[in-house]
């Protein structure tokens, strides 16, 4: 079974997180709930507590095919201020894994070096931060391992091409037609 991870710090955005542990797990993706704070309890943007699994100071990213980094504030900015989530970053970009940073979340690439010359997008507002990059309104983007999203409106479609990119498109496309998302007109 793959391996994701999802790096949580204080303040971030519920649905983006919780959305895409949802549909990795609905796919068969062992998807654990990881947080950088040291604490156990991450408390989101809009005061939602999730139990995390795992402590980033304990986790082996080797085991893990994809890494995860939700949106929100102030935990885009937590994410990327944390030295230990952009070794990862550069790690798991080296070795050609899924990274997916959806919302704010793309200011963590930025500081990880890691989008130069690479399309992304991320929640509006951002575009002028990430504007020297090639920048997409697109809801999802992907080039090459990195995948991003506009905000938790485009979750469920960001979490898919996590899972698309994990176990290929037969079993998205169950799920998304599951999850009664072809009723939604994009």
């Amino acid at each position: 079974m793959k391996k994701a991870i999802i790096l949580l710090a204080e303040g971030f955005e519920e649905i983006e997180a919780l959305t895409c542990v949802d549909v990795l797990r609905r796919g068969n993706i062992d998807c654990r709930i990881c947080s950088i704070s040291g604490k156990e309890d991450v408390k989101g943007a809009h005061g939602v507590v999730v139990k995390a699994e795992i402590l980033l100071q304990n986790i082996n990213e080797d085991e893990y095919e994809a890494i995860i980094l939700p949106g929100g504030m102030p935990g885009a900015v937590n994410l990327r201020d944390n030295e230990k989530v952009i070794e990862i970053v550069k790690k798991f970009d080296r070795e050609n894994k899924i990274i997916a940073a959806i919302c704010a979340a793309p200011i963590v690439l930025k500081k990880a070096g890691i989008i130069y010359n690479r399309k992304v997008t991320s929640y509006p507002g951002f575009e002028e931060e990430l504007q020297a990059y090639n920048y997409s309104e697109e809801i999802v983007v992907q080039e090459r391992n990195l995948i991003t999203s506009r905000g938790p409106a485009t979750a469920p479609y960001f979490a898919l091409k996590v899972l698309e990119n994990l176990s290929g498109t037969e079993g998205v496309e169950n799920l998304r037609k599951d999850m009664l998302l072809d009723l939604v007109k994009n």
